[in-house]
């Protein structure tokens, strides 16, 4: 996609930006590289799709949940946890009181 240097000039207005001609010129360039990556990322993405025929037939999201029952048994680890903390009081962190 060709950026004129008039598409440059009214992005910078939109974003209410004084910008000198060298800047201009600079921005087109930029923008145009942008695009130009953007452009082949949006041809990436529909690569894959063509590939994978139909959504859903791989890549399909879904949510893979556990059970809800506890993880661990309760104090399993809570001693080398306290263990390795700077100061503990009985059997919880000690921390500095900040408000």
């Amino acid at each position: 996609m060709v950026i004129g240097l008039k598409d440059v000039e009214n992005l910078a207005n939109l974003a209410r930006l004084a910008i000198s001609d060298d800047e201009k010129e600079n921005l087109r360039q930029d923008l145009e590289e942008i695009l130009a990556f953007v452009s082949q990322v949006k041809e990436a993405g529909q690569g894959e799709q063509k590939e994978q025929g139909e959504q859903g037939e791989q890549g399909e999201l879904r949510n893979i949940m556990r059970d809800d029952r506890e993880a661990h048994t309760a104090g399993l680890f809570t001693e080398s946890l306290l263990f390795a903390a700077p100061a503990r009081e009985g059997d919880r962190l000690s921390v500095k009181k900040i408000l």
